[in-house]
């Protein structure tokens, strides 16, 4: 029987991975997909905080942080002192401006493909991971789990 924790390990690897294939298809084999939601973002918004960037995309700073320092090794990202020499400003690179037309091309095929393998579930994905990440911030797994007995 396999486990739920890898069914979803193996749902996001067949998804991230295709749609790394593309980046990598195209030249950019350092450029990871959960890049384009923090370009997308700086893109819209201009540079910004680690913090600020985190909010926006909704996830931790941590994850936000990793995410920055994996961008900026790949240069797609620079980091600057803000105002207040605690925090670092985002800010994007020509390389991930250029990339840009491929982000936007990538995203909307994602879109396209996510739409149609909604149209092949019983619930479309991002309704059932929502109401999934809500039901768990209402009650954690950890406290569904209960006492363990040995």
């Amino acid at each position: 029987m396999i486990g739920l924790g890898t069914l979803m390990r193996h749902v996001h690897e067949l998804m991230d991975g295709a749609v790394a294939d593309v980046y990598a298809e195209h030249g950019l084999p350092e450029y990871r997909p959960r890049f384009s939601p923090v370009v997308r973002t700086l893109v819209a918004n201009g540079p910004m905080s680690i913090g600020d960037l985190a909010a926006a995309i909704g996830v931790t700073h941590s994850a936000a942080s990793q995410t920055v320092i994996q961008m900026r090794r790949g240069d797609f990202v620079t980091l600057e002192r803000g105002a207040d020499a605690r925090h670092r400003i985002v800010h994007l690179t020509g390389k991930a401006r250029a990339a840009l037309p491929l982000i936007e091309a990538e995203w909307a095929a994602t879109e396209k493909a996510v739409a149609e393998l909604d149209a092949e579930l019983p619930v479309p994905l991002a309704e059932l991971m929502t109401a999934t990440l809500e039901a768990l911030e209402r009650r954690p797994f950890r406290a569904r789990m209960g006492d363990i007995e040995l």
